[in-house]
């Protein structure tokens, strides 16, 4: 057991490693069954379990990974305050949940499904794989604010427009102008934008600092569109039908 929450270990996640893509089979699964159960679970007490659940699990993997670091030693206001882009969204997604806003759904659907899909395909654990706490933490987190966002679309019938692209696309920005100046006051690194973070990332492709941030915006540009594109689809196909 104590090996399983010990700081570092022998044997690092490998990218695209059976157990890596055996985890990846199991989320995709588990969007499948969301969609397929999206009847029962629009029932009014098994609705709210299910909110109430993901909410705890949410809620919990964020208060857990803060006391393994202060555990472990690694915990650092300048460093591990839950003010990450991946943090925030999972906090957002968990309160998305209990109080239904759409407002909110559009920042945490686009941002948080964003970000978390990309951090599960390339996930910045190097030292941790398997059965580790931090493995199964960094996949439960990520993969629940991705849950939690379709849970919103599959059963609570969310849809996002095009003007939600740049809410979302407004509101992150904003908070990375509120974090570039936390991370000023507190020599912080939060969100990556004052430096490069120390483990090989995409960043490294981008380009120095502060060029790599504009890069960046791009890139979530991007990935709002990607994200929108499913539903600009189907109001497509809604309109043929009805002018048909």
């Amino acid at each position: 057991m104590k090996g399983f929450f010990e700081p570092g270990t022998e044997t690092v996640f490998q990218l695209f490693s059976s157990v890596h893509l055996l985890t990846l089979t199991a989320f995709f699964i588990m969007i499948i069954l969301l969609f397929l159960f999206r009847e029962p679970l629009r029932k009014h007490g098994i609705n709210r379990a299910a909110r109430i659940g993901l909410f705890v699990v949410l809620i919990a993997s964020e208060v857990s990974l803060q006391i393994w670091l202060w555990w472990s030693g690694h915990w650092n206001y300048q460093y591990s305050l839950p003010l990450h882009l991946s943090s925030i969204s999972l906090i957002l997604s968990a309160i998305l949940l209990l109080n239904k806003r759409y407002a909110l759904f559009e920042f945490t659907y686009f941002v948080g499904v964003g970000s978390a899909l990309q951090a599960m395909i390339t996930p910045d654990i190097s030292l941790y794989t398997f059965p580790h706490y931090r493995y199964i933490h960094f996949f439960v987190s990520h993969g629940g604010t991705v849950v939690a966002n379709l849970f919103m679309i599959f059963v609570a019938g969310y849809r996002p427009t095009g003007k939600s692209i740049w809410k979302a696309f407004l509101w992150l920005n904003v908070y990375t102008l509120i974090i570039f100046g936390v991370n000023f006051l507190i020599e912080g690194n939060y969100m990556y934008i004052s430096e490069k973070p120390v483990n090989p990332s995409i960043i490294d492709f981008l380009g120095p600092w502060p060029w790599y941030i504009l890069s960046l915006e791009i890139i979530a540009l991007i990935t709002f569109v990607i994200l929108y594109f499913p539903f600009w689809v189907a109001r497509r196909m809604n309109q043929e039908k009805q002018h048909n």
